[in-house]
């Protein structure tokens, strides 16, 4: 899983980390069937670019209605943008996700890891389980998440997953832009097309 270096694969040991985390699981692709509207929105540039990579798109994303429990997840990750998060996700609304089978699990999800090429992965896929809070890299505290579990520090994270916390940075930079949220100061110079939800 190591983040975003043109022309560079993932090293050995993060290719193994994530096989191990996708044959014991459950992992970050996994979700509580009935709680599919807590997944995280997929922009119309990182569907084109699933498309793109994967060949399809088909049976790859799905139409959720901007519910009440997706809305206060929003929040829990913008804290302070609460306005420009309900301008992007009205409430009656609808976003795109990525599809889930009955049990939950992310239709790109194999027992080695994920199927599309980790460019090719929506922003917040490639983030997890780091995120800025405060300006700072921090690290969802995730039980099931075996890098939580063996690197334990957000350092130790970092360090296991071959990341730094520049490309950390820059990917939530991306996402927000991604997302349609305004650039924050420091966040790196990029403007992918505007961000489009629902269908």
């Amino acid at each position: 899983m190591s983040m975003d270096r043109p022309g560079t694969a993932p090293t050995p040991q993060v290719t193994d980390i994530c096989a191990r985390c996708a044959a014991a699981g459950p992992t970050c692709c996994e979700l509580t069937p009935g709680h599919e509207d807590q997944c995280f929105p997929v922009s119309e540039s990182e569907r084109h670019r699933i498309v793109e990579h994967a060949g399809l798109s088909r049976g790859a994303f799905t139409a959720e209605p901007n519910s009440a429990a997706f809305l206060s997840g929003m929040h829990r990750l913008f804290p302070r943008e609460r306005q420009a998060v309900e301008a992007l996700f009205p409430a009656g609304g609808r976003h795109l996700r990525l599809s889930v089978s009955p049990a939950g699990r992310c239709v790109f999800l194999r027992s080695d890891g994920c199927a599309l090429p980790r460019q090719a992965r929506p922003y917040y896929c490639r983030l997890f389980p780091f995120w800025m809070a405060s300006g700072r890299v921090s690290g969802f505290a995730a039980a099931t998440c075996l890098v939580h579990r063996e690197g334990r520090t957000v350092a130790g994270m970092l360090a296991l997953l071959d990341v730094t916390e520049a490309q950390v940075r820059d990917l939530h930079g991306r996402l927000r832009l991604a997302w349609g949220l305004p650039p924050k100061e420091g966040m790196p110079a990029v403007t992918p097309p505007p961000a489009r939800f629902g269908t």
